[in-house]
């Protein structure tokens, strides 16, 4: 049975950086793969995806450059790096992957990012 698992996550100050991981088990992972966050209360938001072969990026507008994504498919893992992290940026954050952009059927169940003040 394939699994995505995240970590990565902590508690760590504003303007610090984390990087998390995705890693998949039971297959290959050469799929699409996006990363969400969901805030205490809020509803989850997008935050990145990255294609197969890793050479195409998207993100959502309001990391303003921070965030980056990378993987290395040999490891069966994708990467976000986060920058210079706000309270603001504490949620759970979820990678999930599928074979087409934007259609997740796996998800992991989340690491959680807080950043103090």
């Amino acid at each position: 049975q394939v699994t995505l698992v995240e970590s990565g996550g902590g508690l760590v100050q504003a303007g610090d950086s984390l990087r998390l991981s995705c890693v998949a088990s039971g297959r290959g992972f050469s799929d699409y793969v996006g990363w969400f966050r969901q805030a205490p209360g809020k509803e989850r938001e997008f935050v990145g995806r990255i294609n197969p072969s890793g050479s195409v990026t998207f993100y959502a507008d309001y990391l303003k450059n921070r965030f980056a994504l990378s993987r290395d498919n040999a490891k069966g893992a994708v990467y976000l790096q986060m920058n210079d992290l706000t309270p603001a940026d504490t949620a759970e954050y979820l990678c999930a992957t599928g074979v087409t952009p934007g259609v997740y059927p796996l998800w992991g169940r989340g690491t959680m990012v807080t950043v103090s003040s």
